[in-house]
This record gives structure tokens, sequence and C-alpha cells, in this order.
């Protein structure tokens, strides 16, 4: 589906009767990474939305510059649109970076929020420098730096041995996403605030998904932000990587599912 939100057209889907669970993808991806979990929800008795973030998936770019109150924005105008005034919310990885500018800014709207191989702390400046790196990169006509650079970070080594049909499906999405998108993306992730004051903030029930073989964020990102957070629930996988929602679909699924289910 697809409206004009924000001076954009925002594409999503909107799957499922009962209460609204919100699932923000990352970076360079799209809301295809949430099927698993969006057949699973339904099933469940929930209504899973899942958008794709400005400039990534089906979602136009605009023109403004990258950054998380931008895309924040877009997603509390898209809960207006389908009149949900409250929602559970997950992010990963970036996702993870624009739902604690969501948890910040409007923390009236949500009642639960998953956070999903992520961080709360900003760039410091050797990222900052990457970020830099592959945006001039993009502009000097070479988007597919970016795949390459990010496509080694995914997954678990035993998921790039035993699936590679499924590495490959990611890697397309990747590719698929326009150079505006991705400028827009990285500029959002590299001029981020740091969150880490919020963690200890958060008055709503909150479950932390690490991965072990997780080669993009360190595992203990995870482990430090559920010591954080005041009466958070913590699940790290096994055997999965920064993709661990479709690396291990079953355990992941358990894991929300059991966290929705006591809130």
């Amino acid at each position: 589906m697809q409206t004009e939100l924000n001076g954009i057209q925002l594409a999503y889907d909107d799957v499922g009767e009962g209460p609204a669970v919100l699932l923000i993808h990352g970076f360079p991806l799209c809301r295809q990474m949430w099927h698993p979990q969006v057949q699973a929800l339904a099933a469940a008795g929930f209504r899973a939305v899942v958008p794709d973030l400005r400039g990534f998936g089906e979602s136009e770019a605009g023109t403004e510059v990258g950054s998380t109150n931008l895309l924040a924005d877009d997603l509390i105008a898209l809960l207006d649109y389908l009149g949900i005034e409250k929602a559970v919310i997950g992010g990963m990885s970036m996702g993870g970076y624009v739902m604690l500018n969501l948890l910040a800014r409007y923390p009236e709207r949500f009642s639960a929020a998953c956070f999903i191989v992520t961080r709360a702390d900003a760039d410091d400046e050797t990222a900052r420098d990457k970020r830099n790196h592959l945006i001039a990169e993009i502009k000097a006509g070479r988007p597919d730096t970016v795949p390459n650079a990010f496509a080694p970070l995914l997954f678990a080594d035993q998921t790039v041995a035993d699936r590679p049909e499924l590495v490959e499906e990611v890697r397309a999405w990747m590719t698929a996403t326009s150079p505006s998108g991705l400028v827009l993306g990285l500029e959002a992730i590299r001029d981020r605030d740091d969150s880490s004051s919020l963690l200890p903030q958060l008055k709503i029930p909150v479950l932390v998904m690490g991965a072990q073989e997780d080669k993009a964020i360190p595992p203990e990102k995870s482990t430090d932000m559920a010591e954080r957070i005041p009466g958070a629930q913590f699940c790290m996988l096994s055997a999965a990587g920064h993709m661990a929602n479709i690396e291990q679909p079953a355990a992941f699924n358990s894991a929300l599912l059991d966290f929705l289910r006591d809130n």
C-alpha cells in the first residue's frame, strides 16, 4: 500500500487485526525484511504495520537532508493516517535509532518497545568518517559501495554457508535502494543523537533482542542497553547475526510474541 504523507509517497503493509505493532527496518533494507514477523503477528491476533522508511523500498526519498527527526515524523504521520493512537514499536539497527527518536519526542504514542540488534549511542568520529566516505562514493556514481560494505556484516557465518539464497535476497534489497535513499539514510545515521540518557527514563515495557554473531552491532551493546532500562526483558539469539529476525525466525517470533502477550 502507498499513501502521500509529508510530501512523499510512503509505502507500507498493514496486516491483521488487533493491537498495533509498528516495525521499523534497518539500513539499507526495506519492509520486506519483516515478512516472517508480519505473518506470525497477524496469526497471533496483532495488527502488523511495516513501512518502508523514506528513501527505502518503495517509498520516495524527497529532497530534505536525512535525519532521524524526518524519518520519525513520517511514521507519526502514518500512524495518524491509519488511525492508530498507540502502538507497540520495534526497531532494528537504524530502525532502532528512529525508534529512540520517537520514544523521546512522542512517548505518549507507544505502549511498549522492542530494541532489535541496535544501540543507543551516537557515531564517534571514526564512524562518522565512514558514513561521509560512503556518501562521497554514492555521489561519485558508485552506490554499489554500500551493499559491498554492508553485506559482509549482516549474517552469521553459518547462515552464509547454509542459505546463500537468503543472502542474495537481502543483497538485492540493498542494491535496489536509490542513491538518494542511501545518502538520506547515511545522513540520518551519522547525525543521530546519543540517546543513552533516555534508556533509564523509559517507563514502558521493553524487550531488548541481541544476536550472538552480530558483526554490525556488537552483542554487548544489547546487553548494555538491557541493563540500563528499568525492568527490560532481554533475549540473546544464538546462531544469528544482524539479520536475526530472518536467520532465526522461529526463535525471534517466539520471543517477540511472548513479550507482546505479556504486555
